[in-house]
């Protein structure tokens, strides 16, 4: 549709029309956050702070006046991340749409790295960073607990070293998430079951790379405070040889690498082989040498003994030994028959007083059951006495109901 130019009420001018744009922007939006990256930073005299906040398709100009500069808690760089909070405006006198600032934020990465470097800050201030703190790491580690991703390339280059450097060490793989809001807990858990199981002898603790952001749970407060309390001495081993994080400085090794970590905690079993077999050898000529001095020493004693004369000591010494042993056996020969003899009259005239031959006839030996007093007559017995009555082939126990003193005769009619 044509439009007839006579019939436009508003004829502005250039001035005009800015200022009533400017009305128009600064009703329309209000206050408002814009994010973006730091681009053409100027800082005039003046204090003022003029940049571009520009992302990959567009940009635009702000100013952040001197009043609003002071106490961000960050010096503004090109190539920062932020967010800037204030209202869209237009400058007049040329027509420059803009944004004045009042406040500046880091954002993304930015503010990550600004809360890295206050919890450095904090954390070494406390002393958790200091070296003699820090735990000495075992020469020879055959027990080894792992905390990382249990399906993260940083596990197979660890078990990958480990296996070609040495294969005597025992993994424990304490699987946790390495980034998200979940990694942080589940990695501090992880620390304080190693060190409940008392199982290894270090913690090895990472990642593979990322950006700052991906690695963050490893600069987590919490973490930093877990590694430091605990018994077992831990390595660090988080990101690429460029990054840093907090439980480097609190670890008490730092590794660059998953991989380096693996290579500084473990010995490397070739040198090792090496090691012993030029100390096996040092070992065998030492053992050999002494050998030598101690048959030498031999040697040395034998001939002093030779010239000493013991040779001839020990051989009368021998014949003498001979001599008494003849002695003794001569002497046996003729004494112990006798002494025979003498044992077989002994056993006769002992048969001949024993009772056992009389019990064997039909008499019996009386003897008091308590003493065991032998009894001999009526008189020594009363009723209710426990006398024993011993025969030929047994005792008898019995109680005294009746005391008679007639007589036997010996010789009967």
């Amino acid at each position: 549709m044509k439009v007839d130019d006579s019939q436009l009420d508003n004829i502005y001018t250039p001035s005009e029309l800015n200022h009533e744009a400017k009305i128009h922007l600064e009703a329309g939006f209000g206050r408002i956050c814009v994010q973006g990256e730091i681009s053409n930073l100027s800082r005039p005299a003046s204090g003022h702070l003029y940049f571009t906040l520009k992302d990959k398709k567009a940009q635009i100009r702000c100013a952040l006046f001197r009043s609003n500069a002071y106490g961000m808690g960050f010096k503004p760089e090109n190539g920062m991340l932020v967010r800037c909070f204030g209202r869209v405006s237009l400058y007049e006198a040329r027509g420059d749409y803009q944004m004045i600032a009042d406040k500046l934020k880091l954002a993304g990465e930015g503010l990550l790295r600004a809360k890295f470097e206050a919890l450095k800050i904090s954390l070494d201030a406390e002393g958790l960073f200091r070296e003699d703190l820090k735990k000495p790491l075992p020469a020879y580690p055959t027990r080894i607990a792992v905390i990382t991703s249990p399906s993260g390339a940083a596990l197979r280059d660890i078990l990958n070293v480990l296996k070609r450097r040495w294969p005597l060490a025992h993994i424990r793989v304490y699987g946790v998430p390495v980034q998200g809001d979940e990694a942080a807990p589940a990695i501090v858990k992880a620390i304080a079951a190693a060190n409940e199981h008392a199982w290894a002898d270090l913690i090895l603790a990472g990642r593979g790379g990322g950006s700052l952001e991906d690695l963050w749970a490893f600069n987590e407060e919490t973490v930093a405070r877990a590694i430091f309390a605990s018994d077992l001495p831990v390595v660090s081993a988080v990101g690429h040889e460029i990054d840093v994080s907090i439980s480097d400085y609190v670890a008490d090794l730092r590794a660059p690498t998953p991989s380096a970590a693996a290579e500084l905690i473990s010995p490397d079993q070739s040198v090792l082989i090496n090691r012993i077999s030029v100390s096996s050898g040092r070992l065998s000529q030492l053992i050999i040498s002494t050998l030598q001095n101690l048959a030498q020493r031999v040697d040395n004693l034998s001939h002093r003994l030779n010239q000493q004369h013991p040779g001839q000591r020990l051989i009368q010494h021998q014949k003498w030994l001979n001599l008494t042993i003849q002695r003794l056996q001569l002497v046996a020969q003729r004494i112990i028959p006798e002494r025979r003899r003498k044992l077989q009259a002994l056993v006769q005239t002992l048969e001949a007083v024993s009772p056992l031959p009389t019990l064997s006839r039909g008499y019996a030996i009386v003897s008091d059951f308590d003493t065991g007093v032998a009894i001999s007559s009526v008189s020594e017995v009363k009723p209710k006495q426990i006398i024993h009555t011993q025969l030929q082939d047994g005792r008898i126990k019995s109680t005294i109901d009746e005391v008679d003193d007639e007589t036997i005769d010996a010789n009967p009619a």
